[in-house]
Protein backbone atom coordinates (compact mmCIF):
# COMPACT_ATOMS: atom_id res chain seq x y z
CA UNK A 1 0.00 0.00 0.00
CA UNK A 2 1.34 3.50 -0.95
CA UNK A 3 2.21 5.18 2.32
CA UNK A 4 -1.06 8.28 3.09
CA UNK A 5 -1.11 11.73 3.96
CA UNK A 6 -2.12 12.24 7.65
CA UNK A 7 -5.44 13.14 6.81
CA UNK A 8 -5.74 9.86 4.62
CA UNK A 9 -4.30 7.71 7.31
CA UNK A 10 -7.18 9.09 9.69
CA UNK A 11 -9.85 8.91 7.66
CA UNK A 12 -9.51 5.53 6.25
CA UNK A 13 -9.77 4.41 10.06
CA UNK A 14 -12.68 6.91 11.04
CA UNK A 15 -14.33 5.14 8.21
CA UNK A 16 -13.19 1.80 9.95
CA UNK A 17 -11.08 0.65 7.16
CA UNK A 18 -7.38 -0.65 6.91
CA UNK A 19 -5.02 2.54 6.35
CA UNK A 20 -1.26 1.93 5.18
CA UNK A 21 0.02 1.95 9.12
CA UNK A 22 -1.54 2.63 12.17
CA UNK A 23 -2.53 6.28 12.64
CA UNK A 24 -0.75 7.82 15.68
CA UNK A 25 -1.92 11.28 17.54
CA UNK A 26 -2.79 12.82 20.78
CA UNK A 27 -5.78 14.79 22.19
CA UNK A 28 -5.12 18.46 23.04
CA UNK A 29 -1.55 19.78 23.22
CA UNK A 30 -2.19 21.61 26.58
CA UNK A 31 -0.65 25.06 26.30
CA UNK A 32 1.40 24.70 29.60
CA UNK A 33 2.96 21.71 28.14
CA UNK A 34 3.97 23.67 25.22
CA UNK A 35 5.37 26.81 26.86
CA UNK A 36 7.46 24.27 29.84
CA UNK A 37 9.23 22.11 27.41
CA UNK A 38 9.06 23.60 23.76
CA UNK A 39 9.60 27.80 25.01
CA UNK A 40 5.68 28.16 23.89
CA UNK A 41 6.28 26.76 20.32
CA UNK A 42 2.97 26.62 18.23
CA UNK A 43 0.08 23.68 18.38
CA UNK A 44 1.13 21.78 14.74
CA UNK A 45 4.61 22.11 15.62
CA UNK A 46 4.61 19.85 18.21
CA UNK A 47 2.94 17.11 15.93
CA UNK A 48 5.95 17.96 12.75
CA UNK A 49 8.41 17.43 15.48
CA UNK A 50 6.96 14.14 17.01
CA UNK A 51 6.28 12.82 13.39
CA UNK A 52 2.25 12.95 14.70
CA UNK A 53 -0.77 12.89 12.75
CA UNK A 54 -2.25 16.29 13.86
CA UNK A 55 -5.14 17.61 14.50
CA UNK A 56 -6.21 21.22 14.11
CA UNK A 57 -8.67 22.28 16.53
CA UNK A 58 -11.23 25.24 15.46
CA UNK A 59 -14.71 26.95 16.91
CA UNK A 60 -15.39 30.02 15.21
CA UNK A 61 -18.57 31.35 16.22
CA UNK A 62 -20.86 33.47 13.94
CA UNK A 63 -23.02 35.83 15.59
CA UNK A 64 -26.51 36.22 13.69
CA UNK A 65 -26.91 40.16 13.89
CA UNK A 66 -30.64 39.68 13.34
CA UNK A 67 -31.37 38.75 16.50
CA UNK A 68 -29.12 41.55 18.35
CA UNK A 69 -26.41 39.20 18.60
CA UNK A 70 -22.58 40.15 19.05
CA UNK A 71 -19.32 39.29 19.90
CA UNK A 72 -18.85 39.83 23.77
CA UNK A 73 -16.91 42.70 23.51
CA UNK A 74 -15.74 41.93 27.40
CA UNK A 75 -13.81 38.94 26.74
CA UNK A 76 -10.04 39.66 27.42
CA UNK A 77 -8.48 36.23 25.93
CA UNK A 78 -9.61 33.81 22.98
CA UNK A 79 -8.17 30.47 23.51
CA UNK A 80 -5.63 30.38 20.81
CA UNK A 81 -6.54 26.72 19.68
CA UNK A 82 -9.67 26.87 18.99
CA UNK A 83 -10.41 30.43 18.57
CA UNK A 84 -13.99 30.62 20.20
CA UNK A 85 -15.24 34.26 20.82
CA UNK A 86 -18.35 34.30 23.07
CA UNK A 87 -21.61 35.64 21.41
CA UNK A 88 -23.84 37.63 23.68
CA UNK A 89 -26.62 40.22 23.03
CA UNK A 90 -28.27 43.34 25.09
CA UNK A 91 -30.41 40.88 26.80
CA UNK A 92 -27.48 38.29 27.56
CA UNK A 93 -24.20 40.21 29.11
CA UNK A 94 -21.38 38.55 30.21
CA UNK A 95 -18.89 40.71 32.78
CA UNK A 96 -16.15 39.03 34.78
CA UNK A 97 -14.98 40.16 38.06
CA UNK A 98 -11.42 39.00 39.32
CA UNK A 99 -10.85 38.32 43.05
CA UNK A 100 -8.13 38.13 44.81
CA UNK A 101 -6.69 34.36 46.14
CA UNK A 102 -3.16 33.80 47.31
CA UNK A 103 -2.85 30.66 45.33
CA UNK A 104 -5.39 30.21 42.34
CA UNK A 105 -6.96 32.89 39.26
CA UNK A 106 -9.82 33.82 40.68
CA UNK A 107 -13.15 34.88 38.81
CA UNK A 108 -17.03 35.96 39.18
CA UNK A 109 -19.00 36.01 36.50
CA UNK A 110 -22.19 37.75 36.00
CA UNK A 111 -24.88 36.80 33.22
CA UNK A 112 -26.61 39.84 33.14
CA UNK A 113 -29.96 39.42 31.84
CA UNK A 114 -33.63 42.06 31.97
CA UNK A 115 -34.95 39.42 34.31
CA UNK A 116 -31.83 38.91 36.68
CA UNK A 117 -28.51 38.27 37.00
CA UNK A 118 -26.88 35.07 37.25
CA UNK A 119 -23.05 34.58 38.89
CA UNK A 120 -20.22 31.34 38.50
CA UNK A 121 -17.25 31.13 40.47
CA UNK A 122 -14.33 29.36 38.33
CA UNK A 123 -10.75 29.33 39.23
CA UNK A 124 -7.65 28.17 37.56
CA UNK A 125 -4.11 27.50 37.56
CA UNK A 126 -1.51 27.16 34.34
CA UNK A 127 -3.03 23.40 33.96
CA UNK A 128 -6.89 23.87 33.50
CA UNK A 129 -10.20 25.26 35.16
CA UNK A 130 -12.65 24.68 37.72
CA UNK A 131 -16.10 25.24 38.86
CA UNK A 132 -15.85 26.73 42.86
CA UNK A 133 -19.76 28.12 42.81
CA UNK A 134 -22.29 26.15 40.05
CA UNK A 135 -24.16 28.83 37.88
CA UNK A 136 -27.76 27.36 38.91
CA UNK A 137 -28.25 27.97 42.19
CA UNK A 138 -32.41 28.20 42.41
CA UNK A 139 -34.29 26.17 40.35
CA UNK A 140 -36.31 28.65 38.67
CA UNK A 141 -32.60 30.04 37.16
CA UNK A 142 -32.94 27.84 33.78
CA UNK A 143 -36.05 30.27 33.18
CA UNK A 144 -33.64 32.93 32.42
CA UNK A 145 -31.36 30.92 30.39
CA UNK A 146 -34.26 29.86 28.27
CA UNK A 147 -35.50 33.10 27.78
CA UNK A 148 -32.30 35.19 27.00
CA UNK A 149 -29.04 32.87 26.40
CA UNK A 150 -27.84 33.22 22.85
CA UNK A 151 -27.85 30.39 20.34
CA UNK A 152 -24.01 30.77 18.69
CA UNK A 153 -23.72 29.15 14.98
CA UNK A 154 -20.61 28.19 13.50
CA UNK A 155 -18.67 30.52 11.33
CA UNK A 156 -18.78 27.97 8.22
CA UNK A 157 -16.01 30.24 6.06
CA UNK A 158 -13.58 30.55 8.82
CA UNK A 159 -13.42 27.07 9.54
CA UNK A 160 -13.04 26.54 6.01
CA UNK A 161 -9.95 28.80 5.40
CA UNK A 162 -8.00 26.78 8.39
CA UNK A 163 -9.44 23.56 6.54
CA UNK A 164 -7.78 24.65 3.36
CA UNK A 165 -4.42 26.00 4.99
CA UNK A 166 -4.09 23.05 6.94
CA UNK A 167 -4.74 20.41 3.88
CA UNK A 168 -3.71 17.15 4.02
CA UNK A 169 -1.33 17.46 7.68
CA UNK A 170 -4.62 15.97 9.39
CA UNK A 171 -8.02 16.42 10.68
CA UNK A 172 -9.80 19.24 11.19
CA UNK A 173 -11.75 19.26 14.69
CA UNK A 174 -14.21 20.95 16.66
CA UNK A 175 -16.71 20.30 18.94
CA UNK A 176 -20.23 20.95 19.57
CA UNK A 177 -20.80 24.49 21.58
CA UNK A 178 -21.06 24.25 25.53
CA UNK A 179 -22.41 27.21 28.02
CA UNK A 180 -20.63 30.01 28.00
CA UNK A 181 -17.71 30.53 30.52
CA UNK A 182 -17.30 26.82 31.67
CA UNK A 183 -19.45 23.84 30.04
CA UNK A 184 -19.15 20.62 28.26
CA UNK A 185 -20.38 19.36 24.56
CA UNK A 186 -22.76 17.05 25.54
CA UNK A 187 -26.05 17.47 27.02
CA UNK A 188 -25.82 16.26 30.23
CA UNK A 189 -22.42 16.78 31.05
CA UNK A 190 -23.00 20.74 29.44
CA UNK A 191 -25.92 20.32 32.63
CA UNK A 192 -23.90 19.09 35.05
CA UNK A 193 -21.19 22.31 35.09
CA UNK A 194 -23.88 24.63 35.65
CA UNK A 195 -25.48 22.42 38.87
CA UNK A 196 -22.94 19.97 40.06
CA UNK A 197 -22.65 16.61 39.71
CA UNK A 198 -23.78 15.38 42.90
CA UNK A 199 -26.39 17.64 43.13
CA UNK A 200 -27.82 16.81 39.12
CA UNK A 201 -27.53 12.86 39.87
CA UNK A 202 -29.80 13.77 43.27
CA UNK A 203 -32.08 15.96 41.26
CA UNK A 204 -32.56 12.83 38.70
CA UNK A 205 -34.31 11.42 41.62
CA UNK A 206 -35.91 13.91 43.30
CA UNK A 207 -37.19 16.36 40.38
CA UNK A 208 -36.37 14.55 36.94
CA UNK A 209 -38.48 16.94 35.37
CA UNK A 210 -37.09 19.76 36.23
CA UNK A 211 -33.83 17.67 34.85
CA UNK A 212 -35.29 16.44 31.86
CA UNK A 213 -36.20 20.78 31.70
CA UNK A 214 -32.79 21.75 31.93
CA UNK A 215 -31.26 19.47 29.56
CA UNK A 216 -33.70 20.35 27.06
CA UNK A 217 -32.56 23.84 26.99
CA UNK A 218 -29.69 23.53 26.54
CA UNK A 219 -30.37 20.98 23.84
CA UNK A 220 -32.23 23.19 21.88
CA UNK A 221 -28.90 25.58 22.10
CA UNK A 222 -26.85 22.94 20.45
CA UNK A 223 -29.14 21.90 17.82
CA UNK A 224 -29.07 25.05 16.42
CA UNK A 225 -25.45 25.13 16.22
CA UNK A 226 -25.82 21.94 14.59
CA UNK A 227 -27.62 22.99 12.14
CA UNK A 228 -25.67 25.86 11.07
CA UNK A 229 -22.85 23.84 10.67
CA UNK A 230 -23.71 22.41 6.74
CA UNK A 231 -21.10 23.04 4.50
CA UNK A 232 -18.27 23.43 7.27
CA UNK A 233 -15.55 21.24 6.54
CA UNK A 234 -14.75 19.54 9.57
CA UNK A 235 -13.54 16.19 9.77
CA UNK A 236 -14.43 15.46 13.07
CA UNK A 237 -16.95 17.15 15.89
CA UNK A 238 -16.47 16.41 19.79
CA UNK A 239 -19.95 15.77 21.82
CA UNK A 240 -19.94 13.97 25.50
CA UNK A 241 -17.90 14.57 28.38
CA UNK A 242 -16.85 12.30 31.56
CA UNK A 243 -19.65 13.45 33.28
CA UNK A 244 -21.38 10.77 31.28
CA UNK A 245 -19.23 7.93 32.01
CA UNK A 246 -20.12 4.62 34.17
CA UNK A 247 -17.56 5.89 37.11
CA UNK A 248 -20.19 9.08 37.37
CA UNK A 249 -23.58 7.96 36.44
CA UNK A 250 -25.14 4.38 35.96
CA UNK A 251 -26.48 3.03 32.59
CA UNK A 252 -30.11 3.13 34.01
CA UNK A 253 -29.61 7.48 34.56
CA UNK A 254 -27.56 7.05 31.02
CA UNK A 255 -30.44 5.47 29.20
CA UNK A 256 -32.76 8.31 30.55
CA UNK A 257 -31.10 11.42 30.57
CA UNK A 258 -28.08 11.37 28.02
CA UNK A 259 -29.02 8.83 25.11
CA UNK A 260 -32.07 9.92 24.32
CA UNK A 261 -30.51 13.90 23.76
CA UNK A 262 -27.04 13.02 22.39
CA UNK A 263 -28.05 10.37 19.84
CA UNK A 264 -30.56 12.66 18.53
CA UNK A 265 -27.52 15.67 17.60
CA UNK A 266 -25.66 13.17 16.45
CA UNK A 267 -28.57 12.13 13.50
CA UNK A 268 -28.63 15.73 12.84
CA UNK A 269 -24.91 16.27 12.68
CA UNK A 270 -24.74 13.07 10.15
CA UNK A 271 -27.69 15.21 8.27
CA UNK A 272 -25.32 18.07 7.68
CA UNK A 273 -22.28 16.16 6.56
CA UNK A 274 -20.24 16.28 9.96
CA UNK A 275 -18.88 13.06 11.52
CA UNK A 276 -19.23 12.55 15.27
CA UNK A 277 -16.82 11.36 18.12
CA UNK A 278 -18.26 10.39 21.66
CA UNK A 279 -15.94 11.40 23.72
CA UNK A 280 -15.93 9.63 27.39
CA UNK A 281 -13.13 9.84 29.75
CA UNK A 282 -13.74 7.80 32.57
CA UNK A 283 -15.48 4.24 32.71
CA UNK A 284 -17.18 2.62 29.50
CA UNK A 285 -16.92 -0.95 29.58
CA UNK A 286 -21.11 -1.19 31.20
CA UNK A 287 -21.86 1.04 28.47
CA UNK A 288 -19.66 0.43 25.59
CA UNK A 289 -23.46 -0.79 23.67
CA UNK A 290 -24.76 1.78 24.54
CA UNK A 291 -22.66 4.35 23.79
CA UNK A 292 -22.23 3.05 20.18
CA UNK A 293 -25.78 2.46 19.92
CA UNK A 294 -26.12 5.91 19.38
CA UNK A 295 -24.32 5.50 16.01
CA UNK A 296 -21.02 8.06 16.54
CA UNK A 297 -18.17 7.53 13.93
CA UNK A 298 -16.17 7.41 16.42
CA UNK A 299 -15.76 7.29 20.23
CA UNK A 300 -12.63 8.37 22.91
CA UNK A 301 -11.12 8.05 25.05
CA UNK A 302 -10.65 4.17 26.65
CA UNK A 303 -8.91 5.53 29.56
CA UNK A 304 -7.01 2.05 31.19
CA UNK A 305 -7.54 0.75 34.93
CA UNK A 306 -4.61 2.37 35.97
CA UNK A 307 -5.63 5.95 34.82
CA UNK A 308 -9.21 5.74 36.71
CA UNK A 309 -11.11 4.00 33.86
CA UNK A 310 -12.18 0.51 33.31
CA UNK A 311 -10.66 -0.24 30.04
CA UNK A 312 -9.96 -3.32 28.84
CA UNK A 313 -9.15 -2.89 24.97
CA UNK A 314 -8.97 -5.96 23.78
CA UNK A 315 -12.49 -6.65 24.66
CA UNK A 316 -13.95 -3.31 23.75
CA UNK A 317 -12.66 -3.93 20.10
CA UNK A 318 -14.31 -7.62 20.08
CA UNK A 319 -17.50 -5.78 21.53
CA UNK A 320 -17.90 -2.63 19.51
CA UNK A 321 -15.06 -2.15 16.65
CA UNK A 322 -16.90 -3.53 13.70
CA UNK A 323 -19.06 -0.51 14.57
CA UNK A 324 -17.33 2.49 15.46
CA UNK A 325 -13.74 3.61 15.17
CA UNK A 326 -12.16 3.55 18.64
CA UNK A 327 -9.49 6.52 19.37
CA UNK A 328 -7.38 6.55 22.50
CA UNK A 329 -6.67 3.56 24.70
CA UNK A 330 -2.68 4.69 25.74
CA UNK A 331 -1.76 5.23 29.35
CA UNK A 332 -0.14 8.49 28.88
CA UNK A 333 0.30 8.81 32.95
CA UNK A 334 2.39 5.66 33.44
CA UNK A 335 4.13 5.44 29.87
CA UNK A 336 4.92 9.16 29.32
CA UNK A 337 7.09 9.84 32.06
CA UNK A 338 9.34 7.43 34.61
CA UNK A 339 9.64 4.55 32.72
CA UNK A 340 12.03 3.45 29.72
CA UNK A 341 11.62 4.10 26.07
CA UNK A 342 11.15 -0.06 25.33
CA UNK A 343 8.40 0.06 28.33
CA UNK A 344 6.78 3.09 26.44
CA UNK A 345 7.31 1.01 23.06
CA UNK A 346 5.58 -2.31 24.45
CA UNK A 347 2.71 -0.35 25.19
CA UNK A 348 2.57 1.10 22.18
CA UNK A 349 2.20 -2.98 20.77
CA UNK A 350 -0.21 -3.70 23.36
CA UNK A 351 -2.47 -1.03 22.13
CA UNK A 352 -2.03 -1.96 18.69
CA UNK A 353 -2.42 -6.26 18.83
CA UNK A 354 -5.29 -5.00 21.62
CA UNK A 355 -7.48 -2.41 19.10
CA UNK A 356 -5.88 -2.29 15.53
CA UNK A 357 -6.87 -5.40 14.17
CA UNK A 358 -9.05 -4.89 11.49
CA UNK A 359 -8.08 -1.09 10.97
CA UNK A 360 -10.84 1.69 12.74
CA UNK A 361 -8.45 2.64 15.63
CA UNK A 362 -5.93 5.61 16.08
CA UNK A 363 -3.82 5.43 18.74
CA UNK A 364 -3.39 8.62 20.89
CA UNK A 365 -3.21 9.35 24.63
CA UNK A 366 -6.59 8.93 26.72
CA UNK A 367 -6.96 12.36 26.94
CA UNK A 368 -4.72 15.39 28.15
CA UNK A 369 -1.71 14.95 30.15
CA UNK A 370 0.58 17.74 31.30
CA UNK A 371 3.80 16.49 31.94
CA UNK A 372 6.07 14.07 29.64
CA UNK A 373 9.89 12.53 29.04
CA UNK A 374 10.71 13.60 25.84
CA UNK A 375 12.87 10.49 25.16
CA UNK A 376 9.09 8.75 25.92
CA UNK A 377 6.79 10.88 23.27
CA UNK A 378 9.63 10.03 20.77
CA UNK A 379 9.36 5.97 21.61
CA UNK A 380 5.56 6.40 21.23
CA UNK A 381 5.41 8.18 17.59
CA UNK A 382 8.32 6.23 16.15
CA UNK A 383 6.87 3.03 17.36
CA UNK A 384 3.24 3.64 16.27
CA UNK A 385 4.31 4.64 12.93
CA UNK A 386 6.15 1.15 13.12
CA UNK A 387 3.07 -0.30 13.74
CA UNK A 388 1.96 -1.74 9.97
CA UNK A 389 -0.91 -3.27 8.56
CA UNK A 390 1.06 -4.73 5.54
Amino acid sequence: MPPMTSRQRMLTALQGGIPDRLPVTTHHVMLSFLEKYFGGIPYHEFFDRYGLDAYVWTVPYKPDTAKGEYFDPNQTSIHPLDHTHRVVSDNWRIEAEDLPDPEYRTTRYHFVTPDGTLNMLLQGNQYTDWVVEPLIKEKRDIDLIAKWVTHPKIDVEAVNRTAEAFGERGLVRGHICYFDIYGQPGCWQDAVELVGTERLIMETYDDPQWVHELIKILHERKKTFICSLKGARYDLLELGGGAASSTVISPKLFDEFVAPYDSELIAMAHEVGQRIVYHTCGGMMPILERLAAMKPDAMETFTPADMGGDMRLAEAKQRIGDRVCMIGGFDQFHYYVGCTPEETRAEVRRCFEAAGPGGGYILSPSDHFFEADLPLLEAFADEARQCSYG
